[in-house]
């Protein structure tokens, strides 16, 4: 019993000498304050006074903890309740003046050429504007004689963005991250390298913006050297990183980003401007989310008369990033799941590709990510390969509507490649080869050239990059199918017959024709053995299908109409799941003929010529559809017409 009472009232012991130690501290507190005394002198005791609001809180927390320990709980109190002010990061939003631009934009001519984002084309040109603008065209593909003439500080006039973009207002804590805008460039025209760097300048806070980083890709033109060195001087955060050789876009980017003193990486192109607060939208959405890869709109910059695309107040983000067998970047509508997510233009559009071209990411995270494939070479599929690895390493890329850049679109590009274009088959079978599973061979089959590389093992060494998957614990290539983007088509990974269809009679072969996206008609063209345009599928549902970039399938049409490529009525998903029928016009079969069928209207040798395979007389095929039509070749194009065996056309499917 003497035990037990021992144990109950040590607590209580406790409790009081722990009470009277802090009454004397008090004590001693109060004395000292603003006396003169020795003591107050000793620096950790001048501390401790200084701090006198600071202890007697811990002291009122300390008793209040010994009330809990001896049996009454108390309930906590309003500072406790309340977050502890963090002075480094003030409540509230950012000011205007706090998001003042780094270089103010000096006033403009609203009259002159290309103000407020107008298009500016001269009229009546003289023999020598004329010879001016061609060359300009022939070596830029845009009009240079025009951006020559257009302001390099232009206003694009008022901010046309949706409401809710404009009001927006960004909190200070935790506080916008600065960053680095890195600009890659090869030979580009004076005037639209330099009103890139001044819209970044007007257009940027000076709080948020550390450098503008150029980096030189080994240019040739005399006005990118010593000329660009002498005028940035003036101003100030910009300054030039040069290349001694060519080595492309991937390389110059990674050159810029090991320099870079920005918390946050924002890549643009040389033929670019940028609208009203674009960048506070991309920086604001990597604090909420660290590991997301931001890109704005981008909107298009006329490559003829540079007039700027402005967005419309009302209008709603419409596209996102897709990718097609050949391994392309391309646009899409936005699914209505994603639409029905988004509840204003505030709100990201999650995209399953990103262009790659305009872009902003966390330098931690870029880092950790593993950067680019730095063994890719020059240019090509370097962003399709980091839209499946960020996807599938835990990352997430999304486009910004609040966020617009314009961007001058080229029909084709200006510069020659070293190596060739073989240099962008390469990058894309090192990205085939590590992200893409057993996928992969879906590409293969659609370029040859792909499949001769991947099975020579002619892409070099991706021992570092399959290390960085296996480190990051990245998911497969089926979960960013299903997960990431369930509405791509997924062609049969064992199809049943595929590669090029020939009349071997004319040696010539089906072909798509260009730009041939639906609905038009169907050549024959000389055979090159290289998929694109020529390749087709026969699947196990009898369709005959150009499925790289959309799914299209081969389509009869009533005589004398020319057979055409036409999408898909049914989606493969749906009729491999649920047993859609396939429409008649798409049905097609394939028919054995042999040298004795229709002996008695062909002669021997021009049968043999028409069938014959790899140089022997054999059995051939001849696609039918179910009326008994079959393809027939006249001149260039392509009809149905009765059976006629000069017309006989030659699958040369690989099994």
């Amino acid at each position: 019993m003497r035990l037990f009472l021992r144990r109950r009232l040590s607590p209580l012991k406790l409790a009081l000498a722990g009470g009277t130690l802090f009454m004397v501290v008090l004590v001693v507190l109060q004395k000292d304050v603003g006396s003169g005394s020795n003591s107050a002198q000793d620096p950790w005791f001048q501390d401790l006074v200084e701090r006198k609001d600071r202890v007697l809180v811990m002291v009122r927390g300390a008793v209040n903890n010994l009330g809990f320990q001896i049996g009454a709980p108390q309930p906590p109190s309003i500072e406790e309740q309340q977050a502890t002010p963090d002075h480094h990061c003030p409540p509230g939003h950012y000011s205007q003046a706090e998001l003042k631009p780094a270089l103010e934009r000096p006033p403009q001519d609203p009259q002159g050429p290309g103000a407020d984002g107008r298009g500016y084309e001269k009229n009546n040109m003289t023999p020598e504007e004329e010879k001016e603008k061609e060359k300009g065209m022939t070596v830029n593909c845009f009009n240079q004689f025009s951006s020559d003439r257009i302001s390099l500080s232009r206003s694009l006039g008022d901010d046309t963005r949706p409401p809710e973009c404009v009001e927006r207002k960004f909190r200070r804590c935790p506080p916008l991250p600065t960053t680095s805008v890195i600009i890659v460039f090869h030979n580009e025209a004076w005037s639209t390298l330099l009103r890139t760097v001044y819209s970044v300048l007007h257009t940027s806070p000076a709080a948020l913006l550390t450098e503008i980083i150029m980096v030189d890709d080994a240019s040739t033109a005399e006005h990118l050297g010593t000329r660009l060195d002498e005028y940035v001087k003036q101003l100030k955060i910009v300054k030039v990183v040069r290349q001694q050789e060519r080595k492309g876009l991937i390389t110059a980017r990674l050159l810029g980003a090991r320099g870079a003193l920005g918390e946050i990486l924002t890549f643009l192109d040389a033929h670019c401007e940028c609208f009203h607060g674009w960048l506070e939208p991309l920086l604001a959405r990597i604090v909420e989310e660290p590991t997301a890869v931001v890109s704005p709109e981008i909107t298009t910059i006329n490559l003829n008369d540079f007039t700027f695309n402005k967005p419309v107040a009302t209008a709603k983000a419409r596209n996102r990033g897709n990718f097609d067998w050949s391994l392309s970047f391309g646009w899409e509508g936005i699914p209505e799941h994603e639409r029905n997510r988004r509840k204003d233009e505030t709100y990201p559009v999650k995209t399953p590709t990103f262009a790659g071209g305009l872009f902003s990411i966390s330098k931690k995270y870029f880092e950790h990510i593993g950067t680019y494939d730095d063994k890719m070479e020059i240019w090509g599929g370097e962003n399709v390969e980091m839209s499946f690895r960020v996807w599938q390493c835990g990352g997430q890329l999304e486009i910004i509507p609040c966020s617009v850049v314009g961007h001058v679109f080229r029909t084709k590009s200006p510069h020659t490649f070293p190596k060739g274009t073989e240099v962008i088959t390469r990058n894309q079978v090192r990205l085939a080869e590590v992200w893409m599973d057993d996928y992969k061979h879906i590409y293969y089959r659609r370029n040859s050239n792909a499949a001769k590389m991947a099975k020579e093992k002619g892409f070099g060494d991706i021992s570092e990059r399959v290390n960085l998957r296996e480190r990051l614990q990245c998911k497969n290539f089926t979960w960013y199918l299903n997960t990431i983007y369930p509405e791509v088509f997924v062609p049969d990974l064992t199809p049943t017959k595929f590669g090029a269809i020939k009349n071997s009679g004319a040696q010539s072969c089906l072909d798509v024709g260009e730009k041939n996206e639906g609905g038009k008609p169907l050549i024959m063209y000389t055979c090159h053995n290289m998929g694109g345009n020529q390749y087709f599928e026969y699947t196990s549902h009898k369709e005959l299908r150009h499925n790289i970039g959309k799914q299209l399938c081969l389509q009869a049409n009533p005589q004398p109409d020319q057979v055409k490529i036409e999408l898909l009525a049914l989606s493969g998903h749906s009729t491999i799941k649920d047993g859609s029928p396939i429409s008649t016009e798409e049905l097609w079969i394939s028919v054995r003929v042999t040298i004795g069928f229709l002996v008695t209207s062909l002669t021997k040798a021009l049968l043999l010529r028409s069938l014959s395979l790899a140089g022997r007389p054999a059995l051939g095929r001849v696609l039918v559809v179910p009326n008994f039509f079959h393809l027939r070749m006249m001149e260039s194009t392509v009809f149905l017409g009765t059976f006629n065996a000069a017309d006989i056309i030659i699958k040369s499917f690989r099994k």
